[in-house]
């Protein structure tokens, strides 16, 4: 531990609030938001909200700080919140607009902050001077990265009142209805403040299950946190209730009254913090924690452990073939490249595993997540990571979940991460599903139901489970555990069962035994208790797509009233760029030669590897020759075209495409209209050059006959 932590004078926040400035209303109506901007206060009835102007709903990270402006690591975010709102067809923020306005606040409606775990949005809005956002629910990763920032966040809209007559608030108005650590995190404003309050033994930890608890009465309990795995060197602790397997896997990693991991059981809502077996994070991420580390703790100090983080250099790697003129003008380019150069530099430093780009050719080793589930991840374990889809190992029975910026770098000096333990949704899928029906329409199915769209399913753990989740292989049970994400969960999970095992031997040549004892254990109890259960029988799901906009506005191919012609088919990211979603790109390419057919003329069909082993995978398969004959173009491994930079992604408002990848948000991937599908799907439109639900052609032969 630095010890100059250990002398550093820390502070609570005034007991009382007092947000002097401007209050932004984030309207549909792009007008509006123009007004405000101009100079005008939006009046705002909180006692009559139904005659007040519709507020935008569901407002992503990629809409607060589009995906190219976060290549900045520093208070020029400032200049950026909102550019990529979309209201009414038009962006009507401009840069530095919010930080021109005299904003202390911003509101919006339900689901705010969805997508990615980018820290840059938050951290761009106090750069901004946005103080405090106000939303109808807001999302678990946006809500934490603005708690550990010392944003405030609130969905009572009666603050705005308050506000507007020049009122001092209570602090407590900010903290109530939190978990006791949520609460300090608040009252020390900001999550580095409370870490060094705690390792100088000033805050109140509550005993984990009681609800209560006293003083740590050690001033290091970090000090006692050894360097091995929690996953494989827990011992057998006893069991008072019934536990899901998410449970069971936070009590074997939450940190005890004596500083070790292993806790007897956990119950939602207990809070504390969780050892964490492995901490990656990604080059969009890498920089700006490192910054905030040397900042906050000393540029020669030394991270936690650095055997258990990794970083990856996976998201940039084809930017400069997309990049626009006007990007490059403003030195976007350059600053991206400046990302990679600090993580290179930082990881050196700290002696930190680094899978970078290739030495021979184009392209990355592989996403953080492809790797982290070919290579790292084991049952049981607790992983953290540098984005919304760290949940993608949830397919061998890993509780793994994403975290922001300020998070990272905490983790980098506690090797630990605050957790309050999550209530867990069941997600059942019964029966048999049709052949052309994939984890992605599943996934797309649930995203699409009422419970999800609400926001009720907000950071809970989906548990996925049911006669076809078992069918299911890891790489498809991966998607479904990896869009957990859209869904807004805290994190997804599969049971570890006899495919997980197989998974670890094959995959990694593990000795057998060595993988079954891992899983042992890993399951759910009768009696555990669940927030809600989903059940759904798969022969009644069809192949579906997503409308443009949201990855929530799920249908079945066969309502589409009318052919969709696309322009793009994209087949990739970490959601769809597994050995398996090879296999599906590779069935319908292969079926499609046979018929003497191809990619459509009118359509480009893109492939890319998540990994190179799923490279090397389909060159053994031979069908890096399928591709290529059915006119396909082949990309190296990179995050590429779903985080709008590789190719695949589009360039007029009126290009529709379709993909593979798990997110389409307004602009996410470009300014197009873009459908996500499965990789059967978004193949088989490749070829039909409008989007189609895929019939293997052995089907077709036996209608017909």
């Amino acid at each position: 531990m630095n010890n100059s932590l250990l002398e550093r004078k820390i502070d609570k926040r005034p007991d009382r609030v007092l947000l002097k400035g401007r209050i932004l209303f984030l309207t549909e109506d792009p007008e509006l938001i123009k007004r405000q901007l101009a100079g005008e206060d939006l009046p705002w009835d909180t006692k009559n909200p139904a005659s007040n102007p519709k507020l935008r709903d569901d407002i992503s990270t990629d809409e607060i700080t589009p995906a190219h402006y976060c290549f900045y690591f520093d208070e020029t975010l400032g200049e950026i919140p909102y550019l990529g709102l979309k209201c009414g067809g038009g962006t009507p923020i401009g840069r530095g607009d919010v930080k021109r306005g005299g904003f202390v606040a911003a509101v919006s409606g339900k689901r705010r902050g969805k997508g990615s775990s980018r820290e840059q949005s938050p951290y761009a809005e106090m750069c901004a001077g946005i103080k405090l956002v106000i939303a109808e629910n807001i999302e678990r990763i946006y809500k934490q990265n603005c708690q550990n920032l010392g944003v405030l966040t609130s969905t009572d809209f009666s603050l705005i009142d308050q506000i507007r007559t020049g009122q001092e608030i209570a602090l407590s108005e900010f903290t109530k209805g939190e978990d006791e650590i949520t609460r300090q995190v608040i009252e020390y404003g900001g999550l580095f403040p409370f870490n060094v309050a705690r390792m100088q033994g000033k805050v109140f930890l509550p005993a984990i299950g009681s609800g209560s608890g006293t003083k740590s009465q050690s001033p290091h309990p970090l000090d006692k946190l050894g360097t091995g795995s929690v996953a494989q060197n827990a011992t057998s602790v006893g069991q008072p209730r019934p536990m899901t397997i998410a449970e069971k896997i936070f009590a074997r990693h939450m940190i005890n009254e004596k500083g070790e991991a292993g806790v007897a059981s956990v119950k939602p809502g207990d809070s504390g913090f969780a050892k964490a077996d492995l901490r990656f994070s990604h080059e969009y991420v890498t920089p700006m924690a490192a910054i905030f580390f040397e900042h906050y703790v000393g540029k020669d100090a030394k991270v936690n452990d650095p055997a258990s983080i990794i970083f990856f250099r996976d998201h940039l790697t084809f930017l400069d073939e997309v990049i626009s003129e006007e990007k490059k003008k403003l030195g976007l380019l350059d600053l991206a490249t400046q990302l990679k150069l600090k993580q290179q530099e930082f990881a050196a430093k700290q002696g930190i595993k680094l899978h970078g780009e290739l030495k021979d050719r184009k392209g990355s080793e592989g996403i953080c997540h492809s790797i982290v589930l070919e290579s790292y991840a084991l049952p049981g374990q607790l992983n953290i990571g540098s984005d919304s889809h760290t949940p993608h190992v949830g397919a061998i029975g890993c509780v793994a979940f994403g975290i922001g910026t300020t998070d990272v770098f905490n983790g980098w000096i506690t090797k630990d991460v605050r957790v309050k333990v999550p209530e867990s949704v069941r997600i059942v899928i019964r029966g048999r599903k049709h052949e052309n029906v994939t984890a992605k329409d599943f996934i797309l199915k649930i995203l699409s139901l009422d419970y999800v769209r609400s926001g009720k399913a907000l950071a809970k753990v989906m548990e996925y489970a049911g006669e076809a989740i078992e069918e299911l292989s890891v790489d498809e049970r991966a998607t479904m555990t990896n869009m957990a994400a859209e869904i807004g969960g805290f994190t997804g999970i599969v049971a570890p069962d006899k495919k997980a095992v197989d998974f670890l031997v094959q995959r990694r040549g593990m000795d057998r035994k060595k993988a079954e004892s891992m899983i042992e254990g890993l399951y759910s109890d009768p009696g555990a208790q669940y927030a809600h259960v989903i059940e759904l029988d798969a022969a009644e799901i069809t192949p579906m797509v997503a409308t443009p906009g949201d990855p929530g506005n799920g249908k079945y191919i066969r309502e589409l009233n009318t052919p969709v012609p696309v322009e793009i088919a994209y087949g990739g990211t970490c959601t769809a760029g597994k050995n398996e979603d090879m296999d599906m790109y590779a069935a319908v390419l292969a079926d499609a030669l046979k018929r003497g057919k191809r990619v459509a003329d009118s359509c480009k069909f893109y492939i890319q590897f998540g990994s190179q082993e799923t490279r090397d995978y389909c060159v053994r398969k031979g069908y890096l020759e399928i591709f290529q004959k059915a006119g396909a173009h082949v990309i190296e491994p990179s995050c590429g075209a779903c985080i709008n930079a590789g190719p695949g992604v589009s360039t007029r408002p009126d290009q529709v495409v379709i993909s593979a990848q798990n997110r389409n948000f307004p602009g996410r991937s470009g300014p197009g209209q873009m459908y996500l599908a499965s990789p059967y799907t978004v193949a088989a439109s490749a070829v039909a050059g409008y989007i189609v639900e895929y019939e293997p052609s052995e089907k077709k032969e036996l209608v017909t006959a």
